[in-house]
């Protein structure tokens, strides 16, 4: 077994050429050959193959739809692949013939674990049921409730994660859910964890205590697969890059290759146009919150306006308040006093309120609250206009269909047909479609609350470009209200940054004064 604490290491953690080398010689701890699956019309991925030993990172990168997560679904056992065959410690454990009969259970006992780009808890159950549902503890019979919660407590620990284990992981914050998911993975004692997104919502100290794990499991042997679109992240964890496009392999990194630049061009197979932001905003005030309270009547007042022509990011650290004072806006979270206007009309407390006057929100979590999964693409990209093209009861199909292809060619949707099911797209398809259904008259502000997580470099430029061109319209200014975690983004899109901190902004950032310090300096609590 290849021990990661006796390889050789270069400056930035990553092995170096000898850790490669050995690993070349040792028998891989997991191989797939030969893997083939198609949805309907739809080929996910075409005789790819797939390596990785003991002790090593692998990377998985691609755009949304290459294959990655349809990859990993397969070896979790969750998808079976029309062809190919799974080795574990070079034994044959599924084949063509085979493979049907595995299934989640299978590939736990194989000692695989998953952690899922989209969170996968039962909201009625507590933090304790969740991390062993399916494995419950017992004795005589009985569930081992004690052991359960002494086990749940060393595990959310471990990740860092100041929680009771009875806690019911409804109302809990993304973050905190996404930490519960990779415990889950890590107290299964598996061999091989596979990582899809698993620091899209995190902070940056908790992402870093994330990555301090990664090298303990390496150093015991552990296998890691690791799936993200964070360029740095790759560079600093990856032993080997496998790249996927269109569901075809398409090549391996080693070495100085693990470079963004040469990762971003074998993913896309084309060289990305730098984006570039210019102000243009107006003196029009579009969007302007007064005195607006959240939580409770003590809680700190907000005052800030969005002027029309003009992009402005809320930026802080991980429960600094700016999903609640965005949602507050919106009306999907109770405002305890203040008021919300757009331009000189003062906007009620209530969705319908917020949707009549002109806004839209592109919530952080998609699945839950931004989609309907099981209802085509067509419906969801006109769900917000369709009231509006109904007569006597029944929509106008032709509207519909001319409304839909013209938002699947705008945002670049990859979906086999209009009318497949939005829980069949890849992650960030499945958030454009959340985006694109906002972008009918008569929007004119849109709130964004991280309005690229999970979504690959390409499509995240495709966005971005998308949320320039759509503020500066040429019959209409619009608005954008964004929060985000990524200060790439931050620095690719606003025009103006607001610093939230304990449920107050602590301070405001013209786009010629942007930098990290800056904005930590303003994100940190002084007290």
């Amino acid at each position: 077994m290849t021990n990661r604490s006796q390889a050789v290491t270069t400056s930035d953690g990553r092995c170096a050429r000898a850790q490669i080398q050995r690993c070349a010689v040792t028998p891989p701890r997991l191989q797939l050959s030969h893997v083939s699956k198609r949805f309907g019309n739809t080929a996910a991925l075409c005789d790819v193959g797939l390596s990785v030993h003991p002790g090593e990172t692998v990377a998985v990168i691609g755009e949304n739809g290459a294959g990655k997560s349809t990859l990993m679904k397969i070896l979790a056992g969750v998808v079976t692949p029309d062809a190919g065959e799974l080795r574990i410690d070079g034994q044959v454990v599924a084949d063509n013939r085979t493979f049907a009969r595995r299934g989640p259970r299978e590939a736990m006992a194989q000692g695989i674990a998953l952690i899922h780009q989209e969170l996968n808890l039962h909201h009625n159950l507590s933090v304790a049921e969740n991390l062993f549902l399916g494995r419950e503890p017992s004795h005589c019979g009985w569930l081992n409730r004690n052991r359960m919660r002494r086990e749940s407590a060393r595990w959310l620990d471990r990740v860092g994660l100041d929680l009771s284990p009875d806690t019911e992981v409804a109302g809990l914050p993304i973050a905190s859910q996404q930490l519960i998911e990779i415990a889950r993975a890590l107290s299964m004692d598996a061999n091989v964890v596979i990582m899809d997104e698993p620091t899209s919502s995190l902070s940056d100290e908790e992402a870093t205590r994330l990555f301090g794990l990664i090298r303990e499991l390496e150093s015991d042997g552990v296998s890691i697969l690791y799936i993200s679109h964070r360029m740095g992240e790759i560079t600093r964890l990856a032993h080997r890059v496998e790249v996927l496009r269109d569901g075809c392999h398409v090549g391996t990194l080693v070495d100085d290759e693990i470079q963004s630049d040469v990762m971003v061009q074998r993913m896309v197979g084309r060289e990305l146009t730098p984006t570039t932001r210019q102000t243009a905003s107006c003196d029009e005030v579009i969007l302007s919150v007064n005195d607006l309270r959240v939580g409770s009547r003590s809680a700190p007042s907000i005052n800030f306006s969005v002027h029309a022509g003009e992009v402005v990011v809320l930026v802080g650290l991980v429960g600094a308040g700016r999903t609640e004072i965005v949602e507050a806006i919106f009306g999907i979270r109770d405002r305890c006093g203040g008021q919300v206007r757009m331009g000189d009309d003062t906007v009620g407390a209530g969705p319908r309120d917020a949707i009549a006057a002109g806004m839209g929100l592109v919530p952080e979590d998609r699945k839950t609250a931004g989609l309907l999964l099981n209802s085509s693409v067509r419906d969801n990209t006109t769900m917000t206009a369709m009231m509006r093209h109904t007569h006597w009861g029944s929509i106008d199909r032709r509207w519909q269909r001319r409304a839909t292809a013209t938002l699947i060619d705008q945002l670049g949707i990859k979906a086999a047909s209009p009318l497949v099911e939005a829980a069949a797209l890849s992650g960030g398809n499945q958030q454009k479609v959340v985006l694109g259904k906002w972008l009918h008259d008569p929007t004119r502000v849109l709130l964004l609350d991280e309005p690229t997580r999970g979504v690959d470099i390409g499509a995240k430029a495709e966005i971005y470009r998308l949320i320039a061109d759509w503020v500066r319209q040429t019959d209409r200014a619009n608005g954008v209200l964004a929060v985000s975690s990524e200060m790439e983004e931050v620095f690719a899109i606003a025009d103006r940054v607001l610093v939230v901190a304990e449920g107050q902004i602590t301070g405001e950032l013209a786009r010629h004064e942007l930098s990290e310090e800056a904005i930590m300096r303003l994100a940190v609590p002084q007290s």
